[in-house]
């Protein structure tokens, strides 16, 4: 089993002590004050891991179905009833959500509760910390951190309060998006200079310089739909600082799927910033800092097949118009869905024993009892065959084998329960040249000999044994970062920057363009009545 890095195995103790939501209520008492802890770099060190506890512990649940369910990439139907889960799916689907949706709510506690543990992790070595290149380097990661929280939590929810300082309770409005923009360049910028340079076993999972650069143009290619100014010479440069480091490259297609395995790691060249996971590793308390993707992905006829010591439920699929992206044969992508007539590794077929009615409830025959052998197929399309108005497939086999599979992150059979070793990436060397291509595409300058065909040939030479493309366009890029990011959380925020995110799909028709973010849950607004709900929302 992958070792986990050291500073997410924080003591229980520390990790209670650390934890904390943007507002903190009650006093902390405890006996790690900082008179007494931390005082040495090891404890240092330990102080920062809480953060890092934070960002993993709803990353790959609530904070992954917001992004991606929310976007054609993925839909989760309910079937006989099962995954209904008061509608929290369905309603992401159909861009119907409300103050009170789950996972809104969820997702709003999750990043406040990052920000508000780094606040006070910052506070803490601010204290104890003596003065000097260490401090500022451990600080600066902190502040590095709390920027991406704080992006994650403005790409979601737009207007945001800015709070900062740890121990001051009172409460504030939250400010526009463009101020909440400002606020995180600066940081960044302010960070920078003192990020460890590093990259490798010495810095994984940890924000580096690099991964500083790579949030600089995320959000500089973003700009102009989160602050209303282009800033793609920005995205460019930043993108640049990473490029020109040579300390990233693109994993060749032999190796491409391996980079999202259960043992996955600093070995992968493309990381620039991942989370890691472990089933051992404890969670944030009242989070569950799970890794669930076979549970969702992977048919609950293919335990045998993978070995897993659980039965997955595979109640997610991807929908036919976001498949259609997959049309190279030559790519090497093709090969992490799963599709069509199911075999086991040994070329057999995957029978499941049922009845006839168990195949199929609409069956009206004299014989539903009668046994029925059915070869698992994976079909492409999702017909809500049992109650269109509670987003029903059927509890049957057809309606569980609906919608082809995304086995990105491999089904992990060392875990002995569902949770996944495999580590999420945030940042990839892909992406920065995609994010460069299409800055150039949208203006920007070209520099160092790129342009946007060059970038975009560059990936398609380690993903595909296709010819090189001979032009480029927008069109391309979007296609092309659906194939290279699909599941990794940013396919929602592309929609929406290339204005298909009010578009028809699925069962999706509704086009109200103030969905591109979120409601403040109602539960914000009981600590803090100073907020303003979005546009849009009651």
């Amino acid at each position: 089993m992958k070792r986990i890095i050291r500073y997410l195995l924080t003591p229980v103790l520390l990790i209670s002590v650390l934890s904390s939501c943007h507002k903190i209520d009650v006093p902390i008492t405890t006996e790690l004050t900082p008179n007494v802890f931390p005082q040495n770099d090891a404890q240092y060190t330990q102080a920062i891991g809480p953060v890092y506890t934070a960002l993993r512990s709803d990353f790959g649940v609530a904070y992954w179905f917001e992004q991606s369910l929310s976007s054609d990439e993925a839909i989760m139907p309910a079937r006989g009833g099962n995954w209904y889960d008061n509608q929290n799916y369905r309603m992401l689907h159909y861009h119907d959500w409300n103050r009170d949706h789950g996972f809104t709510s969820t997702c709003w506690n999750y990043l406040s509760r990052l920000i508000g543990t780094s606040n006070q992790a910052i506070s803490i070595l601010r204290q104890t910390m003596p003065e000097g290149a260490s401090k500022n380097s451990n600080i600066s990661e902190l502040r590095t951190m709390r920027a991406m929280g704080y992006y994650m939590m403005m790409d979601l929810f737009g207007n945001l309060p800015l709070d900062t300082l740890y121990g001051d309770f009172k409460p504030r409005a939250n400010v526009p998006r463009a101020e909440v923009f400002n606020f995180i360049e600066s940081e960044v910028k302010a960070a920078l200079p003192y990020l460890n340079p590093a990259a490798g076993v010495t810095t994984y999972g940890r924000a580096n310089r690099y991964t500083a650069f790579a949030l600089l143009a995320k959000m500089y290619l973003n700009a102009e739909y989160y602050t209303g100014t282009a800033r793609y010479n920005d995205a460019i440069i930043a993108c640049d600082s990473i490029i020109q480091s040579g300390r990233y490259a693109l994993e060749p297609r032999s190796s491409y799927l391996r980079m999202f395995y259960p043992n996955n790691g600093p070995q992968m060249k493309e990381f620039i910033f991942a989370i890691p996971f472990d089933p051992t590793a404890l969670p944030s308390p009242g989070t569950n800092g799970m890794m669930y993707r076979a549970r969702y992905d992977v048919p609950r006829s293919m335990r045998t097949k993978y070995s897993l010591p659980y039965t997955p439920e595979g109640p997610e699929s991807t929908l036919p118009e976001f498949y259609a992206h997959f049309n190279d044969p030559g790519d090497v992508r093709n090969g992490m869905w799963l599709t069509g007539l199911q075999y086991n590794h040994a070329g057999q077929p995957i029978i499941v024993n049922t009845t006839k009615k168990g195949y199929d409830f609409t069956y009206t025959g004299s014989d539903g009892s009668a046994a029925y052998a059915y070869h698992v197929n994976l079909t492409p399309n999702i017909v809500l065959r049992l109650n269109a108005a509670t987003f029903d497939v059927g509890n049957d086999e057809i309606g569980w084998n609906m919608g082809y599979r995304c086995n990105k992150f491999y089904p992990d059979s060392t875990s002995i329960s569902r949770n996944q070793n495999n580590d999420m990436p945030i940042f990839r060397y892909s992406d920065i040249l995609l994010m460069k291509a299409e800055s150039i595409l949208r203006g920007g300058t070209a520099t160092l000999g790129h342009t946007a065909l060059s970038l975009a040939n560059m990936l398609r030479a380690e993903r595909s044994t296709s010819a090189p493309l001979a032009t480029v366009n927008l069109d391309y890029i979007y296609t092309e970062r659906a194939r290279e990011f699909v599941h990794e959380t940013w396919h929602r925020n592309d929609m929406i920057r290339f204005g298909k995110f009010e578009g028809a799909w699925g069962f999706k028709t509704n086009n109200e363009t103030y969905r591109r973010i979120f409601p403040i849950p109602t539960n914000a607004f009981v600590l803090n009545p100073m907020l303003i709900q979005n546009p849009g929302y009651q």
